[in-house]
């Protein structure tokens, strides 16, 4: 009470009774509910702003989008260079008082902050800049790195296509265009950091090696995500759960060199035939995975939990349409959303051997090649996993060839419960912006930093994506909806906002 009354006393004695009246009607406003009610009337002007900017927006978007960024690949590696730059330069532009450019071992890591008051809480931003590959090139209706605009029956009002327009790039900027918003129109409730990383589709190794050693750098009270998707335009959802991933790839060899097929055929074994039937037996008559202890610790949802993930909207029907496949293949006893989900797999993603130019050659290869990648779900750990895969892939090896397992990369699987203050906060942002709350639901991808981020910074991750199934990321015709980019961009600030007043 003692430094209640100096408080009062000490405005008495230093202020006139005119700036009394204004400071003590600024308070009042501030702690009631009409001070909400300004507040409110102020965040909805995010719609105005977004209509007032969108071209400049889309814009902006294109011109990150032309930067081939592919972090797979050495030979792009000053693009992926140069768009670290010019993230920093967007981040700067939308208001961060401080950006930088982060060595690591690897690509940069771009780190930006705006921190209006230590005491407020704070929001860590997390994205990725690099790209996948544009392979297969004659497959894109048009170039991968020359944005084009089209309308598509999911994306009516037009979509981005290139590559990385939603994976993630395009997610990724809502993030830069919202904190702009925030700033400019004086509507940030708290500080805000930003790390956009450049490894994200080769692993994200450096980003485990800057995170372990910025700690303090880092420190934060919910870390948010725009790396995934929603059910549709019209039914939003947010990701809480993960598949982690195990990446390895096989060589097989048989003879020193290639051999002719016909005074060697029937002698020697091939490496290809080998290796298509031992990748074959890596699956049971129920399409199980037979390696020996993969599932020994596969979390099994019970039927409760199942028939609430089934309340999502889902059409077999329209799945296979947009697929064009006659029929769907899987796991016996689970559904199609329940095997892309909360059941682990293994698929190959690539084999190669022996003569595969025009015309015929009529050889026996030395050597055949294959990856493989094995989405995991929560507590398999992915190193285990991979030495299971390793342990039995070279024991079912025939006499007569040689087995290499050649691990690549992996993370853990990661779910985040629905109870906590990032995830209410997040689905009252959709509610606000789509006027429907959001279905919570489990991803088949993985993103393996998020159980990393857990580890390292104590943090819970908030996935709010706004990409659709349909928007071909890792494909051919890779695109991001413009109805998507400007919704994620007027659905941020809500959350920043219902997070900062939990």
């Amino acid at each position: 009470m003692l430094k209640a009354s100096s408080k009062v006393l000490s405005i008495f004695l230093f202020i006139t009774p005119y700036e009394f009246f204004l400071k003590t009607l600024i308070n009042l406003i501030l702690l009631l509910p009409l001070g909400n009610y300004f507040y409110f009337k102020s965040m909805d002007s995010i719609k105005n702003y977004i209509e007032e900017n969108k071209e400049r927006f889309i814009s902006e978007l294109i011109e990150l989008l032309k930067i081939p960024s592919i972090s797979a690949d050495s030979a792009y590696s000053q693009d992926v260079i140069n768009t670290a730059e010019t993230v920093k330069k967007a981040l700067k532009e939308a208001g961060c008082d401080s950006v930088e450019i982060c060595e690591t071992p690897g690509y940069p890591i771009v780190y930006g902050e705006k921190i209006i008051d230590p005491k407020l809480p704070t929001v860590l931003v997390y994205g990725h800049y690099d790209v996948q590959p544009a392979d297969p090139l004659d497959l894109w209706h048009s170039d991968p790195f020359e944005p084009v605009i089209k309308t598509t029956e999911k994306h009516p009002q037009g979509a981005i296509f290139a590559r990385g327009a939603c994976d993630d790039k395009g997610q990724m900027y809502m993030h830069v265009k919202a904190l702009e918003y925030m700033v400019k129109t004086n509507n940030l409730p708290c500080n805000v950091k930003f790390m956009i990383e450049g490894e994200e589709e080769v692993g994200s190794e450096s980003l485990g090696w800057f995170v372990e050693r910025n700690h303090e750098k880092l420190k934060n009270d919910i870390i948010l995500i725009s790396d995934t998707g929603m059910i549709a335009n019209d039914t939003p959802s947010i990701t809480t759960g993960l598949r982690g991933l195990s990446y390895v790839e096989v060589e097989v060899t048989g003879p020193n060199r290639d051999l002719h097929s016909g005074l060697y055929g029937g002698a020697v074994a091939n490496p290809i035939n080998v290796l298509t039937k031992m990748i074959a037996s890596l699956h049971d008559e129920n399409k199980r995975i037979t390696i020996p202890g993969f599932y020994d610790k596969v979390e099994e949802l019970s039927q409760e939990e199942r028939n609430e993930m089934a309340k999502a909207p889902f059409s077999l029907e329209n799945y296979k349409k947009a697929l064009d496949i006659n029929d769907v293949y899987g796991e016996a006893g689970y559904s199609t959303n329940e095997r892309n989900s909360i059941r682990p797999t293994l698929d190959v993603n690539g084999i190669w051997g022996g003569y595969i130019g025009e015309g015929a050659k009529t050889v026996i290869p030395s050597k055949a090649f294959a990856k493989i990648s094995m989405r995991l779900v929560p507590n398999q750990d992915w190193k285990e996993i991979t030495e299971l895969f390793q342990k039995h892939f070279e024991s079912i090896a025939p006499a007569g060839v040689t087995v290499k397992v050649k691990p690549h990369h992996g993370g853990q699987g990661y779910v985040t419960p629905i109870d906590t203050a990032g995830y209410k906060a997040a689905a009252k942002a959709y509610a606000k912006t789509f006027g429907k709350e959001p279905i919570p639901v489990r991803s088949g991808g993985s993103i393996p930093i998020v159980a990393l981020f857990e580890k390292e910074l104590g943090s819970k991750s908030i996935l709010m994506g706004f990409g659709l199934d349909s928007d071909a990321i890792h494909s051919p015709n890779e695109h991001f909806g413009i109805f998507n980019f400007l919704k994620g961009i007027e659905t941020i600030p809500w959350f920043f906002h219902y997070f900062a007043n939990k």
